[in-house]
């Protein structure tokens, strides 16, 4: 970050007024922060050697458009060129009778050449004018394309496209028309927006932009004791190594910006903003949004709802709509070197290439080329990657503690030991009995993951997620500020199209801006509601529905595997039948998820939500509670469920009177709901990286192979470097209809993941952490080389997501309590230990020494001879704490049975008011913004206000001179 510190020079003191801005910034200057909208100087805002390849400059006063020439003239709305095809050439005369318009003369094109001899033109002219050769501009050389429509020739829908265009040129957009060389049917519509039609909508949609007053600074230099003090600090880091994380300043020369204030657009006051060259006063992404906003308010038809280019890509009036891309993302020569072509190359090489996967992210570069809104899910991913760093450490520590007391664990000595230990069959018709030490093994790997360090690393865990959520909400507050997004959720949230289009006959003021808009009734809105939560909570049936098939399934497998002839299935059958079960319980994850999206997509739309946040987060929320019970419901049935209702030896509780009941292992059933986590967070990712990179790849490379054999029916085209640059964005995959939900969905499903049931599964954060390391990368790759340009959005933070994760992180507090104190034998252990264990009056010894005896304990004894005579041993053992068979009470609970009941609920209540008070704790010491960053904001609302009266005042001084009234040094 840039910083500064020095004065700003004004004009002199006027007589009755406040402190001047000079003599307020003489005194000492708190830490000022760099606002990333820089004062759009030409060399500021693109590469040095790239300029004239970006950017036409203009005169600062170019001249007016002729309006009386433009009245007079009448051409067509779609100029195509000739084809030797008769059909096109019907298409083409059917849509100039169809619809003829009046035109600006900047609207009248040059007839266009064939499709061959634009090829051949293409490519002679690249070395020649790199500008016009890579499709960034209009044929002129100096309009830039700001937006691309695509539509097919053969397409029915000409006369909605006609009016529709015709009203995009009423709005003082131009418009021009190419042929795509890859596919007879396929035409491009350029879109540029003048200059005056940016600011008119600048001004309308209130965009920030940097302030004309110029800001000069000088650093003040004082020979005190804190400077050396800081000089001496600065020198000693000097002799560090630098981090290797932090990307060279001279690997992102287009990132030196200047400070500069920000206020409203106005067209009034244009003479207050800083223009040096107007071509590069609005960016890129800025111009986009403009036209954007136009596309979604332009009318197609007569008639309140038909307008907007949603409607216009759902009826097929055309087929994409989307911002183009800078150029090309790879060079022939190295950007060391050479620099870089386009943001888009920048980004590439240093952000999108797989070598520099350790680097921090140039946020303010992506920022600036995909706009805020994915500026920030990236810096909020890359931030909970950083914080995944300590968890998997200490996660991978406990794991490590396992491992290496694994040998000496008691508990697995006991069961490895017990030869002589027979116990209960498994099944009833086809299963015998069998020894407990041939559980060996898996009562070793059961120790892994559930060992002294669970309920530490639960705790830590708890606090780990507090700790993330409050520290993000601080480097949030950061970038906001520093991406001028303070005020803009108040000044520029919109409604949507479809909204307006459907309540635009019921209006009422706004309160806040005193407008009339539309309006939607409250009995309306809790119709709608409630259809949407009856769909809700059909889909939650739905899947408890597949989670009571699975548990069905491994019933039934559990009786298959027990008839198998193979002595290793037979000899693992627990462990086959889970592994079974969560094979088919992952498929039916997957299938069902894809009907998750469609239903809550049409449920969304049904509720008509006011703004596109709205919308985004009603559709989001939907998405999360489907795919959350969806993910863990199965997960919740074997923590918490598997084993509980079993019944008894001889006593069996049965499903529909046919299928026993499963039963944990005499070592736990963690073991079981650890290999549950393994599997699913391990196969999903595999998943969702191949459907997030894998896929695209694919179809581009399709693409790509249908453009060289000419399968589009256009010419045959060796080498993509030939294609203008709206051809190649074509041929890329669009981004995904939702926008970001889906890569905000996989990200906070595997919070919830690494959070929820930790305890059982101490190694998914280091997963997490490995995942996410990837995920940074791929998606930069995804959105740098495989997809269309989004259109660059605004947002001020993540939306609904943070919420969701601070309610992840209060279930992980409870779930984690119930898994440690019932899932796991952490709480029977300690019982035994203190109340019945060799350590029970002799004060505290060695855990092994106190826990002797603890597998005997936790096993009671059943009579066979109840059920068959055939035995060859009489007793048998099985996991519970009842009576033997020759007890006054047989097989009724014994009273340490009560003893492990009451500490497992006294564990609970003060695990969770135990987390839930540091919790409280934390969040309460943690401000939610820096207080230096508060200084600074209301510092600036400060200066900005004299600023602009002295800028004001200034421009009123000149107008005094210029008309020769006597200058005065008085407010007029």
């Amino acid at each position: 970050m840039v910083h500064h510190s020095g004065s700003i020079q004004s004009f002199k003191q006027q007589k009755g007024m406040h402190t001047s801005i000079s003599e307020i910034l003489k005194e000492k200057s708190l830490k000022p922060s760099r606002r990333s909208l820089p004062c759009l100087a030409q060399s500021q805002t693109h590469p040095i050697n790239l300029n004239h390849f970006l950017s036409v400059p203009l005169s600062p006063d170019p001249k007016p458009e002729i309006e009386g020439l433009s009245q007079s003239i009448s051409t067509s709305c779609s100029i195509l060129p000739p084809q030797t095809d008769g059909r096109e050439n019907r298409v083409e005369e059917t849509e100039v009778r169809t619809c003829e318009t009046r035109a600006d003369q900047p609207f009248l094109l040059h007839k266009p050449v064939s499709r061959a001899k634009f090829g051949a033109r293409t490519v002679s002219q690249q070395e020649k004018d790199p500008a016009n050769s890579s499709g960034l501009f209009f044929r002129d050389g100096k309009k830039r394309i700001d937006y691309i429509l695509v539509y097919k020739k053969s397409s029915p829908q000409v006369e909605k496209r006609c009016t529709f265009e015709k009203n995009l040129r009423a709005e003082g957009l131009m418009l021009e028309k190419e042929p795509s060389l890859t596919n007879n049917d396929i035409m491009f519509v350029k879109i540029h927006a003048s200059w005056d039609t940016l600011c008119k909508y600048a001004e309308r949609m209130n965009i920030r932009m940097p302030f004309r007053k110029k800001c000069h600074f000088s650093e003040m230099r004082s020979k005190g004791l804190g400077s050396r003090f800081h000089l001496r600090c600065r020198q000693i880091k000097n002799w560090f190594p630098r981090n290797p994380m932090k990307l060279d300043k001279e690997a992102l020369p287009d990132l030196e910006e200047s400070d500069c204030y920000t206020a409203p657009f106005s067209r009034a006051r244009m003479h207050h903003f800083k223009i040096s060259n107007r071509e590069t006063f609005f960016s890129n992404s800025t111009r986009s949004r403009i036209v954007h906003h136009v596309l979604q308010r332009t009318k197609y038809e007569d008639g309140k709802s038909k307008m907007g280019i949603n409607r216009l890509l759902g009826n097929n009036t055309y087929e994409a709509a989307f911002p183009p891309h800078e150029g090309g993302y790879k060079s022939r020569h190295p950007i060391k070197t050479h620099g870089p072509q386009n943001n888009r190359h920048l980004l590439y090489e240093r952000w999108a290439r797989w070598g520099i996967w350790y680097k921090y992210q140039p946020l303010d570069l992506i920022r600036r080329y995909f706009g805020e809104k994915i500026g920030l899910y990236f810096a909020w991913l890359g931030w909970y990657t950083g914080m995944l760093i300590p968890a998997a450490l200490v996660g991978v520590f406990v794991f490590l503690y396992g491992l290496f007391t694994m040998d000496s664990s008691q508990v697995s000595k006991e069961i490895c030991e017990a030869n002589t230990t027979t116990m209960c069959p498994m099944c009833e018709k086809t299963c015998d009995p069998w020894t407990l030490s041939d559980s060996c093994v898996y009562a070793k790997v059961t120790h892994l993951f559930d060992n002294g360090g669970t309920v530490f690393f639960a705790i830590f865990m708890a606090i780990w997620a507090t700790v993330f959520l409050e520290f993000w909400k601080r480097r949030r507050a950061e970038l906001t500020y520093d991406w001028d997004l303070i005020d803009w959720e108040e000044e520029e949230e919109e409604l949507r199209p479809q909204f307006e289009a459907k309540y635009s006959r019921k209006e009422r003021v706004n309160p806040i801006s005193g407008k009339a808009e539309p309006f939607q009734p409250f009995s309306d809105k809790l119709s709608r509601l409630m259809v949407s939560v009856s769909g809700i909570f059909f889909m939650i049936s739905l899947v408890l529905t597949a989670v009571f098939a699975v548990v069905v399934f491994r019933l039934i497998a559990m009786e298959k595997f027990a008839s198998f002839k193979w002595h290793f299935v037979t000899k693992n059958l627990q462990f086959a039948t889970s592994g079974t079960g969560v094979c088919l319980n992952f498929m039916i994850i997957m299938s069902l998820n894809v009907v998750y999206e469609k239903v809550a997509y049409l449920l969304t739309n049904l509720e008509h939500p006011r703004t596109e946040s709205e919308w985004e987060n009603s559709f989001s929320l939907k998405m999360f509670l489907f795919q959350f019970v969806n993910l863990n419901s199965s997960t919740f049935y074997i923590a918490f469920f598997l084993g509980r209702f079993a019944g008894r030896p001889g006593k069996y509780n049965k499903l529909f009177n046919r299928w026993r009941l499963e039963e944990c292992h005499p070592s736990g059933c963690l073991i079981d709901l650890c290999l549950q986590m393994g599997v699913i967070m391990f196969f999903k990712q595999i998943w969702n990286n191949f459907m997030e990179l894998g896929y695209p790849l694919l179809q581009n490379w399709w693409s790509r192979r249908k453009i060289k054999k000419g399968g589009g029916g256009g010419q045959n085209v060796e080498s993509k470097s030939q294609l203008p640059q709206w051809d190649k964005d074509w041929n890329l995959q669009p981004m995904n209809a939702h926008g970001l939900v889906d890569e905000y969905l996989e990200m906070v499903l595997q919070f919830g993941f690494t959070t929820i049931f930790v305890a059982a599964f101490p190694l998914a954060p280091f997963l997490a952490l490995l995942n996410n390391i990837i995920e940074i990368r791929l998606d930069a790759y995804k959105f740098v080389t495989q997809w269309r340009r989004p259109m660059p959005a605004r947002a001020t933070d993540i939306g609904i997501w943070h919420g969701i994760l601070e309610g992840i992180g209060v279930l992980a507090v409870i779930t984690n309590a119930f898994v440690i104190a019932i899932t796991s034998d952490y709480i029977p252990r300690f019982v035994y230990a203190f109340k019945y264990g060799p350590c029970m009056d002799k004060g505290h010894h060695h855990e092994n020494e106190c826990l002797q005896g603890y597998v005997n304990s936790s096993l009671s004894v059943f009579d066979m001879w109840e059920v068959k005579n055939t035995s060859q041993s009489r007793y048998c053992r099985y996991r519970d704490y009842r009576a033997p068979p020759w007890s006054s009470v047989p097989y009724e609970f014994t009273l340490q049975f009560w003893h492990v009941l009451a500490a497992r609920l006294a564990f609970i209540i003060v695990f969770e008011h135990l987390v839930f008070g540091i919790k409280s704790f934390i969040a309460y010491l943690i401000p939610d913004m820096p207080k230096d960053l508060c200084d600074r904001m209301r510092r600036e609302k400060y200066l900005m206000q004299e600023m602009m009266y002295e800028a004001e005042l200034e421009h009123l001084q000149k107008e005094r001179k210029k008309n020769g009234r006597q200058y005065h040094h008085e407010w007029p």
